[in-house]
């Protein structure tokens, strides 16, 4: 997987990554799972848990969160 920090683009490692779901899933398998990787935050769809993964700086999760694009 690949982050951006504003200036690199280098790899994150999720092997052994502790993905989390969230508690308001319901359980029918249609939801993300999170995990905090080397200082930034990495998403995944947990029906297709080996494939991609898009990965965040906490800057940009915190935008997302807050649903505000302009903040960024």
């Amino acid at each position: 997987m690949s982050a951006h920090d504003g200036r690199r683009l280098s790899r994150v490692d999720l092997d052994g990554a502790d993905w989390r779901r969230s508690s308001r899933s319901s359980g029918n398998g249609a939801c993300v799972e999170v995990a905090a990787v080397a200082g930034l935050v990495a998403v995944r769809d947990s029906k297709n848990a080996q494939g991609p993964a898009l990965v965040f700086t906490p800057h940009e999760w915190r935008a997302f969160l807050g649903g505000g694009v302009s903040r960024l």
